[in-house]
């Protein structure tokens, strides 16, 4: 059985009941990092064998695994913190285990982002996580222009080191006054969530250096919805141009802003000539 465990993210009174169960019980412990794991163990008073489990870890190590489990023995994937594989390593290992026929269960828990989106006060409903964007500069405004139009919520990790990087990039892509959150330092003694416009929190965040520090969420509202084209009524459309442009341009404004086909506006457009309804 391989378990895919959450831990917490700062305070260790998260740590569920069932979480330490399996991490008990289990033959072996694969960590991100097996130092701030073993801790964590020791805090919980459980002693495991444990092997390092990280994004440098080779194909030897997924196979070494593997083997654990075809012999029978139980293993437990943990990241430094929080949920595995949510911007951690472990997929890799999952797909294999899966392809293996072996049984792969969650140990749910923790997880940053999820946190982060319950108290940030932006909409819920729907969202993107895009975990840590590019670190060069170029390739991070590239992606952010891709996402300028998104209209769910989106949810990003982001380093200290960069964080008021970003928040100019943000900036400059979504402009100054799309809402957005920074939650920094999540269930930990120095815990902060910031609101307000993009341009409001870059200001906070450049004049308190102790708001570059530490683990950062950073959430920002989507773009607004583009309006359905479909709803625009053609008749109204017409009424307000007729009067101001000639038919034929009153007729391709019409069909540009509505979305309607421009043979039926332009038949429209005639008739209320005809009636008078265009004066």
């Amino acid at each position: 059985m391989l378990y895919i465990v959450a831990t917490p993210i700062g305070n260790l009174g998260d740590i569920t009941r069932r979480a330490v169960e399996v991490l008990a019980s289990a033959d072996v412990v694969a960590a991100e990092d097996t130092r701030r794991c073993r801790a964590l163990l020791s805090h919980l008073g459980i002693s495991r064998s444990l092997l390092a489990y990280h994004d440098h870890s080779d194909e030897r190590r997924e196979c070494e695994l593997l083997t654990e489990l075809q012999r029978g023995r139980s293993v437990a994937l943990v990241a430094d913190a929080g949920t595995p594989l949510i911007s951690d390593p472990g997929f890799r290992l999952v797909r294999l285990a899966r392809q293996a026929g072996m049984d792969v269960v969650c140990i749910p828990g923790p997880c940053a982002a999820i946190a982060a989106l319950s108290i940030a006060g932006l909409p819920s409903d729907r969202f993107v996580f895009e975990g840590f964007l590019p670190a060069r500069e170029s390739a991070r405004r590239s992606r952010l222009a891709e996402l300028a139009t998104e209209p769910r919520t989106l949810v990003f990790y982001e380093s200290p080191r960069r964080v008021l990087a970003l928040f100019e990039d943000l900036q400059s892509v979504f402009g100054e006054e799309r809402q957005a959150a920074l939650a920094r330092e999540l269930t930990k003694v120095h815990e902060t969530v910031l609101h307000g416009s993009i341009a409001q929190l870059h200001d906070r965040i450049a004049s308190d250096p102790e708001q570059q520090l530490g683990e950062i969420v950073v959430l920002v509202h989507g773009a607004p919805e583009a309006p359905d084209r479909s709803t625009v009524d053609g008749e109204s459309l017409l009424k307000a141009l007729l009067p101001r442009l000639p038919l034929r341009e009153a007729v391709d404004c019409a069909a540009e802003i509505s979305g309607l086909p421009r043979n039926a506006l332009y038949r429209q457009a005639l008739a209320m000539r005809d009636t008078g309804e265009s004066r």
